[in-house]
C-alpha cells in the first residue's frame, strides 16, 4: 500500500488530498476562492496567493486527519508545478519541499493537466492507459493521445483561448457575473440556441479556436442593443454553449477515426458542463468507453495530482516540454 500526500494551488482553489495507490482516495480537501475574487470578475493573482498560503497548513491538517494517516504513514508527496499561475504555483511548491525535508519523503513535481485526466483513473478504477483524452478547461483546450502512463502524445490545442476562458468572458458579456462557466451552464438550459444562432468554429486537422466565438457574440448584443430580453441572453447563451461543445467534439470524433482506442477521457473544469457531457456520451457511444469524472474531480484538486504524482513517479515521461506537457 502506497500513501501518497498531493498538494494543488495552481490557481484558484487550494487542496490537498491522500489517495491509496493511485487509486483510492482517502482524503481530498478542497478551499474554493469564488467568494474571494468575485468582485473583481476574475482571479487577482496576487491575492490568490496568498489565500493558499494562509490556507494551505489548517488544509493540511485537516486531510491527514480525514485520511486517519500521519506522516511516517507515506510514502511520497506529490505538488502542482505548472501550468498555471507563477505564485500560486509557487506556494505549493515551496510547501511541499519544506515538508518533503521535514518528513525525509520523496517529493515528484507533476504536470496539472496530467492531473485531469489521472482524475479519470480515481473514478473508474480499472480505466488503463492506451486512451484518447480530450482536456479542458479554463486556461487549455487540448486532444491527447496516453499510449502508456507516464507518457502523453499532443494532437491539437487551441491556437486561442480555450472553452473554459471562452465561457468566462462570454458569461461576462451576458452579465453573469464570476465564475462565469457555472452560470452560463445554468442560464443556457433556459435558452434555445436556434432563435439566437451563433457560427461554430472549425479549423482544419484537430486545432481549435474560440476568439472569433466570441467575436460573433459581442456583435449579437450589439445588434440586439438596449431591447435585449432575459430570453434573448438565455438563447444567446444556449447558442454559445452549443458551438464551443460541438467544435470541442468535432474534433475528438475526428481522433477517434484517426487514432482509434478502446477509452477515451474527457476531463478538465469544463466536463463538468451539461452539454458537454451528455454530448459526449453520444458522441463516443459505441465505439470506445468513456469516462468522465464526477463534478467534483473535474475541477482543481489535490486528489488527481497525487494520483497522477504516483503514476508518474513509476513511469518516465516521453513529451515534447514546449507543449506544456512535461512531467
Amino acid at each position: 500500500m502506497t500513501l501518497t500526500l498531493g498538494i494543488e494551488t495552481s490557481c484558484d482553489e487550494t487542496s490537498v488530498a491522500v489517495v491509496q495507490d493511485g487509486r483510492k482516495v482517502l482524503a481530498n480537501v478542497i478551499h474554493s476562492q469564488v467568494e474571494l475574487h468575485k468582485d473583481f470578475g476574475g482571479v487577482v493573482p496576487e491575492l490568490a496567493a496568498r489565500d493558499h498560503l494562509e490556507r494551505l497548513p489548517g488544509l493540511l491538517d485537516l486531510a491527514l486527519d480525514s485520511a486517519r494517516v500521519k506522516p511516517p504513514d507515506l510514502e511520497l508527496l506529490a505538488v502542482t508545478r505548472g501550468p498555471g499561475l507563477v505564485g500560486c504555483l509557487l506556494v505549493g511548491v515551496g510547501v511541499g519541499e519544506g515538508l518533503a525535508a521535514a518528513w525525509r519523503k520523496p517529493l515528484t513535481g507533476v504536470n496539472h493537466l496530467w492531473g485531469h485526466v489521472y482524475a479519470a483513473m480515481l473514478a473508474r478504477s480499472d480505466l488503463q492507459p492506451p486512451l484518447l483524452g480530450l482536456v479542458v478547461s479554463g486556461a487549455h483546450s487540448d486532444l491527447v493521445r496516453m499510449p502508456e502512463h507516464g507518457r502523453f502524445e499532443v494532437l491539437g490545442r487551441t491556437r486561442d483561448d480555450a472553452a473554459g476562458e471562452a465561457f468566462d468572458k462570454a458569461a461576462r458579456m451576458l452579465g453573469l457575473g464570476f465564475p462565469g462557466g457555472p452560470a452560463l451552464d445554468r442560464l443556457a438550459r433556459k435558452g434555445d440556441p436556434r432563435r439566437q444562432p451563433l457560427p461554430k468554429p472549425s479549423l482544419s486537422g484537430l486545432e481549435y479556436s474560440f476568439s472569433g466565438l466570441k467575436t460573433a457574440l459581442l456583435y449579437r448584443l450589439r445588434d440586439l442593443g438596449d431591447g435585449i430580453t432575459d430570453q434573448d441572453r438565455a438563447d444567446l447563451a444556449a447558442a454559445f454553449e452549443q458551438s464551443v461543445v460541438e467544435s470541442l467534439l468535432d474534433k475528438l470524433d475526428k481522433a477517434l477515426d484517426l487514432f482509434p482506442t478502446d477509452e477515451v477521457v474527457i476531463a478538465g473544469g469544463v466536463a463538468a458542463n451539461s452539454l458537454l457531457r451528455k454530448r459526449g456520451a453520444e458522441v463516443v457511444d459505441g465505439r470506445a468507453r468513456l469516462t468522465m469524472p464526477p463534478l467534483e474531480l473535474c475541477t482543481d484538486n489535490a486528489a488527481m495530482i497525487a494520483a497522477a504524482g504516483f503514476y508518474g513517479g513509476r513511469h518516465g515521461a516521453e513529451v515534447d516540454p514546449s507543449l506544456g506537457w512535461s512531467a
